[in-house]
């Protein structure tokens, strides 16, 4: 039998032998499963046809050409920046978690009633909005009666580490960069409420600089504070400074630039600050060493503080306080941050409904809780087991790519070798589930809840401070609608959440279950030997082990593909900023090459069957550019060029085809074509 002539049915059952015979047919899962596909009709092999816009030419824009049609149609909820693959799906998750908190303890095995309990009390307390309107700012008067009592610069950085208050350090615990089996307490910069210090500095956010002005002056008058648009005047000014003491998004991604270690005794000569004050509150009184991230930044950012009136820095961590608290309070509150955070710096026309901002809030502080309830219900076992043999092919893949590299000399090629053999892949759900045994939830008592909840995760990390690193953990949970790589761990984690259609489905034709999990999977470990990944080893520890011969050509070909990605303008006088993205951009390059070659491989050596007039290479490629399918505000975009890595997703998929040889092939894409390169032009890394 040719294998043109398979059915769709017969194609999966023998692209599934060589996972192991694993593939099955949509009836074999459970149906809940699929009753909730996000919007848009996958059609009987996986792509949406109706949302392409064959029309248009693939060489000129291959997004449109994939997604035209949707996003000619797709809207953006009223409550939303962006309409994408990812919000549909997080849809999909707040009702199974709504359910799942609203159900309690019902229908969950008794290992887990106690979490159960605790989550649906948490959530309940959450939506009981006519105690927290009739309590109004009754539950800030303990913090702020601390911020008032608080007589000098000592005082407010001891509160700065407390939850809550707002600090000019960022404060976390985290695996030691060069000791990875080790944690490590890590202090940076911090200091700002804008999303990034361009917000201060760059003449087009001009707009949203008066409009912070006046936000911290209103959240100031909600609680009576003394001369608020005086006192707003002064914030801004303070965080201004900040800003422009504050290393870019850019200088913060060379790892060896943020790691200076040193005693706590060292501190004070290093950054003269009432350090041991500010450790006090975070209960690390009895640290002995901690890592410094932006070293200059802070040094200037702690003279500052210095040298601020004691008046202007109380003001600053009052407007804080309550902007941290904001979402959690009456109406009033509740309002004046959505108008700021979500209306004005992301263009969101309406704030969330009351569940779903309880939904997000109970799964970010007990996200283990839920996401044990949440696999149990929505993760097959074999779902799991067939996406493993898929990360096995990827990673061959990549091991062979790696091999054939002509630019790469043998010795640095041999240790990438050995660090793709030695990564962990984590999918599905974690093997160990977080104890919240101790975590006490209070019914009526929202904030002192939150409050509690931050405690016990910030006192889980104090309190193994001193352990080896638990490479069982998640630092995401099951439920999460997003993979990720960690450099430290040397791992990658797939959560559930990301295992469905339109990414993957076992029902799906195997080109486009490439195209889509497998380009993801294929991206993740790509971040092993990316721009910031390279620069780790396969212990996971900051290590040097390229030659320097290798590491300059490398840097060459990186710089090629951020200027191609800088050329992209998608906002009128806002250009990606290709330095800022150039790990993803590269992971993206690198992750479709080798979800391709696994691909092929899956073939068999069989040729792909045509569907629907399109070849097995041309449904890989649409299914790549379906899984980047969004629609964003103006807003969103703009705040995504200055401070996200990530290139907005239409230039992620015409910023990478457009390096493929394979594409141009599959498109018959010409030199005419926009996105046409020549082939000395294309970059090749992976």
């Amino acid at each position: 039998m040719q294998f043109d002539q398979l059915s769709r049915r017969d194609c999966i059952t023998l692209i599934g032998a060589s996972f192991g015979g694993l593939m099955r047919t949509r009836s074999a899962y459970p149906q809940e499963i699929f009753k909730a596909l996000p919007a848009g009709d996958y059609g009987p092999w996986g792509f949406d046809l109706t949302g392409a816009d064959f029309e248009a030419r693939p060489g000129e824009d291959f997004f449109r050409y994939a997604n035209g049609a949707w996003f000619d149609r797709a809207g953006i909820a009223p409550d939303r920046d962006t309409n994408s693959v990812d919000t549909q799906l997080s849809d999909i998750a707040e009702a199974r978690i709504r359910e799942i908190l609203m159900r309690g303890e019902i229908g969950v095995e008794p290992s887990t009633r106690e979490d159960a309990l605790k989550i649906g009390m948490f959530y309940s307390t959450f939506m009981d909005e006519a105690r927290v309107e009739a309590l109004d700012a009754g539950p800030l008067a303990p913090f702020i009666e601390m911020l008032r009592s608080a007589d000098t610069r000592a005082d407010l950085a001891e509160l700065m580490a407390k939850t809550f208050f707002g600090s000019i350090l960022g404060l976390s615990i985290g695996i030691d960069a060069k000791a990875p089996d080790k944690y490590a307490v890590v202090i940076g910069q911090g200091g700002l409420g804008l999303p990034d210090r361009d917000y201060y500095l760059v003449a087009h956010f001009s707009s949203k600089r008066a409009a912070y002005l006046a936000y911290i002056a209103q959240l100031l008058s909600l609680i009576g504070w003394e001369k608020p648009e005086e006192c707003a005047a002064a914030i801004l000014t303070f965080e201004t400074a900040i800003a422009k003491a504050s290393w870019t998004l850019t200088d913060r991604q060379e790892p060896e630039k943020v790691y200076h270690p040193m005693a706590v005794a060292q501190l004070a000569r290093a950054a003269p600050f009432p350090w041991l004050r500010f450790l006090q509150g975070a209960e690390l009184a009895a640290l002995d060493r901690v890592v410094l991230a932006e070293l200059t930044a802070i040094q200037r950012i702690v003279a500052l503080y210095a040298t601020t009136p004691i008046a202007a820095l109380k003001a600053w961590q009052a407007f804080h306080l309550v902007d941290a608290t904001a979402p959690y309070l009456s109406r009033r509150f509740v309002a004046a941050h959505f108008h700021f955070h979500e209306s004005t710096l992301a263009g969101v026309a309406r704030p969330a409904e009351r569940w779903k901002r309880g939904v997000g809030l109970v799964d970010s502080e007990m996200g283990d809780a839920i996401g044990r309830v949440y696999v149990a219900r929505y993760l097959s076992g074999q779902r799991k087991a067939q996406i493993d043999d898929m990360v096995a092919q990827i990673r061959l893949a990549l091991s062979e790519r790696l091999e054939r590299i002509a630019w790469i000399g043998r010795k640095t090629k041999e240790k990438a070798l050995n660090k793709l053999s030695r990564l962990t892949v984590k999918s599905g759900y974690p093997k160990v589930w977080r104890d919240y045994s101790r975590l006490e939830i209070r019914a009526g008592e929202l904030l002192g809840s939150i409050q509690n909840a931050r405690m016990f995760n910030w006192a889980r990390r104090v309190t193994r401070l001193d352990s080896l690193v638990d490479r069982n953990e998640w630092g995401t949970t099951p439920q999460t609608i997003n993979s990720d790589y960690s450099s430290n761990l040397n791992e990658v984690v797939l959560p559930a959440g990301q295992l469905q259609a339109p990414y993957f489905d076992p029902a799906a034709d195997c080109a486009v279950n490439y195209g889509g999990i497998g380009a993801i999977i294929g991206h993740e470990l790509t971040h092993a030997l990316d721009d910031d990944g390279r620069k780790y080893n396969a212990e996971g520890a900051l290590s040097n082990w390229w030659t320097d011969a290798d590491a300059r050509e490398f840097n060459v070909r990186a710089a090629k593909l951020a200027r191609q990605y800088s050329s992209f303008e998608p906002l009128r006088g806002m250009h990606v900023n290709g330095r800022l993205t150039i790990n993803e951009s590269i992971a993206d390059l690198g992750g479709v090459l080798v979800a391709l070659d696994a691909y092929h491989r899956a073939l068999g050596g069989s040729a792909a069957p045509v569907l629907d007039g399109l070849t097995g290479d041309q449904r890989f490629f649409l299914s790549y550019a379906q899984s980047f399918r969004a629609k964003k505000t103006d807003e969103a975009t703009r705040q995504q060029l200055a401070s996200d890595p990530h290139a907005p997703e239409r230039y992620r998929v015409n910023g990478t085809v457009r390096n493929i040889d394979a594409w141009y092939r599959a498109f018959n894409v010409q030199v005419n074509d926009k996105l046409y390169l020549s082939t000395e032009n294309r970059v090749r890394i992976w």
